[in-house]
């Protein structure tokens, strides 16, 4: 079986924004079927669903009821099996998140098999992520369950072997209906400390993050599972370093394929809080992205993305979401694409969708930002204040449905969409995509560049520029040949030494004078030398 996932480019679906063909408001499978040409035309070679499994949507479909059947509002079973078949007959692949940390209370084996689950007479300090205290009583049992999200999430207990057959059987019947692998939810958590300390100020990190048999479960899962299917597999790792990733993505250790890193996306935080935001230095995120090309070069295997269902939009966060909107979503996209790794790009990301800052906190889904909303206003924190972190950083702006064109509510629904569409549908939709000079067209050809140039899968990586704080710039070197990235992340004109080779791309028309290469504002390009003589 081979490593075709290393020259792949996922695009992650959230269902329930993507696209609705029944008018009730909810994206559903019939509507991903609907823009299956759309996906292929743009080159992707894998579509990870977030979860479409039966749910009562406490955590939008995170909180699992039924592994084995489809969330009533995105269509049925049938709905599925055609939309894999049509995937298929695309020369696409099809990736199902796993979620097994936890389940939703209301799954079957909470009432019937309380054993699979964790349980204590007395709580701990434990604090959920999702805010408030980790444990739950349970009036049946006398008891509280562990729940590290939402208390309508309890968490598995991994240590009893019956849980853990249970989740390899689901997994296999997945795998034999022909899916192509799994994107699994936070998977670095499954083993806790079963000790249960207390924890200094309720940060329970240390005792589930990279927990003490997680390597032992994910190998196990590898053996009886994993191994007997080609396919490919990311675990969510929240808090792993790059010697955790090596542990987790080395083929000999036989785990996972790849996994996400979150280093990069805490850089715009102070000290581990989410919601206290902090600009941006360039040179911290050249630093960490380079660690990690270092780290897993031919010993592991980096994924890159900037966007997911959980991150604000990078063009509004990293970039500039104003006059160099397109500017800047292409650069952005330049910038990650010719680094080594597995591509992902999140719906929207393409079009170069934007946060969006609904005035009301009553306008907003997101379990994890409503109760951060509760928890600060209680704690006196002003309702400014607080929509000002949430319109920077809230869960919302990755989730506001897919803008396909100028039509009400941007042809995504005939009815009433479960969360607003952005009011910038009308300038930043899908219509344009034909344009050459597209945001889709850029990412179209940054595709097309990693599955034609073996330099982008195999070249090291050499960080330029290092202290500066407005160049982001790099060079791939591998079998004779050198790739040179330039990536302007300011509104500033520089000018650096024109590199050697010729033009691959750039979201400007080329501009160099007395010899030098002329970058302006957000401006990306990169260029291939080849030949046998590079030092």
């Amino acid at each position: 079986m081979g490593e075709w996932w290393k020259k792949s480019v996922v695009y992650q679906i959230y269902p329930r924004s993507f696209m609705d063909a029944n008018g009730d408001g909810i994206g559903d499978l019939q509507g991903i079927n609907q823009k299956l040409d759309y996906l292929a035309g743009l080159g992707v070679d894998i579509l990870w669903l977030s979860p479409i499994y039966d749910s009562p949507n406490d955590d939008n479909g995170y909180d699992i009821r039924d592994y084995q059947k489809i969330m009533e509002e995105f269509g049925t079973m049938e709905d599925f099996e055609e939309l894999l078949e049509n995937v298929h007959q695309r020369g696409m692949k099809l990736v199902m998140d796993l979620v097994v940390n936890h389940t939703s209370d209301e799954h079957e084996w909470f009432t019937n098999h309380p054993e699979y689950y964790i349980w204590r007479d007395e709580p701990n300090n434990w604090r959920s992520i999702f805010s408030g205290p980790a444990w739950e009583y349970d009036e049946r049992r006398k008891q509280y369950y562990l729940h590290l999200f939402s208390k309508k999430q309890p968490d598995l207990n991994w240590d009893n072997p019956v849980v853990r057959e249970e989740v390899y059987r689901m997994m296999r019947w997945w795998l034999d209906k022909g899916i192509d692998g799994f994107r699994m939810d936070v998977i670095n958590m499954i083993s806790k400390d079963q000790s249960f300390p207390d924890a200094i100020d309720g940060n329970s990190e240390p005792y589930f993050l990279n927990g003490p048999k997680v390597h032992a479960y994910l190998k196990e899962m590898n053996e009886q599972v994993l191994s007997h299917y080609d396919i490919v597999t990311v675990g969510e790792t929240p808090g792993a370093a790059t010697e955790d990733a090596k542990r987790y993505t080395a083929a000999d250790r036989k785990e996972l394929n790849m996994i996400f890193t979150f280093e990069h996306m805490n850089l715009d935080q102070h000290s581990g809080e989410k919601w206290d935001f902090k600009p941006l230095e360039l040179t911290n995120l050249k630093k960490n992205l380079e660690k990690w090309q270092h780290a897993l070069h031919e010993e592991g295997w980096n994924s890159l993305y900037w966007n997911n269902h959980d991150q604000p939009r990078v063009v509004s966060r990293f970039g500039n979401d104003g006059e160099y909107r397109i500017e800047s979503a292409k650069m952005l996209a330049t910038c990650l694409h010719f680094m080594q790794g597995t591509p992902y790009i999140y719906q929207g990301e393409e079009l170069g969708m934007t946060n969006v800052q609904f005035e009301t906190i009553g306008d907003y889904r997101d379990i994890e930002t409503l109760n951060m909303y509760k928890e600060k206003r209680e704690q006196g924190v002003p309702e400014e204040d607080i929509l000002k972190s949430i319109h920077a950083k809230g869960r919302d702006n990755a989730r506001t449905p897919m803008q396909w064109s100028d039509a009400p509510n941007g042809g995504f629904t005939t009815g009433t969409p479960w969360l607003q569409v952005n009011p910038n549908y009308p300038e930043i939709n899908a219509e344009h995509i034909t344009d050459e000079d597209s945001i889709y067209a850029c990412y179209r050809s940054l595709i097309s560049f990693r599955k034609t140039l073996d330099i982008i899968t195999d070249g090291d990586f050499t960080l330029l520029h290092r202290e500066d704080p407005e160049l982001f710039a790099y060079t791939r070197k591998a079998g004779g040949e050198k790739l040179t990235v330039f990536c302007n992340f300011s509104e500033n004109t520089r000018r650096v030494e024109l590199p050697e080779g010729e033009r691959l791309i750039g979201n400007y028309k080329a501009l160099e004078e007395n010899g030098e290469l002329v970058l302006r504002p957000y401006e990306a390009c990169a260029f291939l030398k080849k030949g046998s003589t590079l030092s």
